[in-house]
């Protein structure tokens, strides 16, 4: 597995390219979300556990390592595996 940045490598690197707000996300176990969207754009990092993002009819593993962007206002879906998972995410309005 690459190595991953500390939260506080991952955020002033965020906050540099503008983004707003960084913020860690821990999901339980088996949460499932479906489809939504949200206001704002999303460039996330998975630190730990798995998920699944599903975005435009194609859904995709995560895991440690991996990263994901989401502009505003797409839909998508979310499910975390069997121990959850926490990822790292820089929001911008």
């Amino acid at each position: 597995m690459k190595q991953l940045p500390t939260f506080a490598q991952f955020q002033s690197g965020a906050l540099a390219r503008g983004f707003d707000e960084v913020l860690e996300r821990v999901w339980k176990p088996g949460t499932v979300l479906e489809t939504h969207t949200h206001p704002f754009e999303a460039d996330a990092l998975v630190v730990q556990g798995e998920m699944w993002l599903g975005e435009n009819g194609v859904e995709r593993r995560l895991l440690p390592g991996d990263t994901f962007h989401l502009a505003p206002d797409t839909p998508h879906t979310e499910r975390y595996g069997a121990s959850g998972a926490t990822y790292w995410v820089a929001r911008k309005s």
